[in-house]
């Protein structure tokens, strides 16, 4: 059987290939800022061509012009502005295109369950599975959620993904644009308990999927005492602690459930 990091990663390859024309279309909301490394052309003006590295303080050299801002605008902005430039008195009608050599102005912190927790440098518009892809993937021990923290105009934000919903049914919706500056925290995988009449009684993995019957399995199933109609189950639901007699084996269990498996009397 393969490790779950092993499923998860070829699950998000897959998915990765079916959005990666998505993202390369949004390379035009790329924020360029400093030590980027930037390509400059002007159609028909081969002379024009330059490699540029934006400075500490967002600015570029370039021929004709001399020294221009380009920190914290977008690829479309700065061409508008170096073309406004280059034609004012240089060049008739310049057509300027920016290609992003280099990205090395934005990073973003991934934490939690991922092999390689820490600063990662975004290399362009990056999604989510693409950050937890470049973080090593995710760990065994990994949960179904994904937050992530940002500040949006000095405010912090705090968005909560549904990482079942993304990698195991393929919701590109969830995939969201991380952003430099965001920090995000996979979580870990909850876990539920059984005892009584099965063979292994124990903690076991628990999240969204997981039914009573899958859960019995993890515990080695029934043993020959074991009752299978009186199965009870303790659940804890806004701090109050609730008890759901004689449930079903399709029944599904939540993250910190107390299975009791009784005794057949018959």
């Amino acid at each position: 059987m393969l490790k779950k990091q092993n499923i998860y990663s070829v699950t998000i390859a897959f998915i990765l290939s079916l959005v990666t024309g998505v993202y390369s279309l949004r390379a035009d909301d790329y924020t360029i800022g400093s030590g980027d490394v930037l390509t400059i052309t002007v159609y028909d003006h081969p002379e024009l061509k330059n490699t540029v590295r934006v400075s500490d303080n967002g600015n570029i050299v370039y021929p004709l012009i001399g020294e221009v801002h380009v920190g914290e605008l977008k690829i479309p902005e700065a061409a508008s502005k170096i073309t406004s430039m280059l034609g004012d008195g240089y060049i008739i009608k310049p057509q300027v295109n920016i290609f992003i050599e280099q990205f090395k102005s934005k990073k973003a912190i991934i934490l939690g369950q991922v092999l390689n927790p820490g600063l990662i440098e975004l290399q362009g518009p990056t999604s989510l599975l693409e950050l937890i892809s470049q973080a090593g993937g995710l760990k065994d021990s990994s949960g179904e959620t994904a937050i992530i923290k940002r500040e949006v105009k000095g405010k912090q934000q705090t968005i909560k993904v549904d990482l079942h919903a993304l990698i195991e049914r393929g919701d590109a919706a969830q995939n969201l644009q991380i952003f430099g500056g965001d920090t995000v925290s996979i979580s870990k995988q909850g876990s539920c308990y059984i005892t009584g009449e099965v063979n292994q009684p124990n903690a076991y993995p628990c999240g969204k999927g997981t039914t009573l019957l899958k859960l019995i399995s993890l515990a080695g199933g029934f043993n020959g005492k074991a009752s299978d109609s009186s199965i009870k189950i303790i659940r804890v639901i806004n701090g109050n602690k609730k008890i759901f007699k004689d449930v079903e084996l399709n029944t599904a269990l939540q993250a910190d459930d107390i299975i009791i498996v009784p005794e057949s009397f018959f």
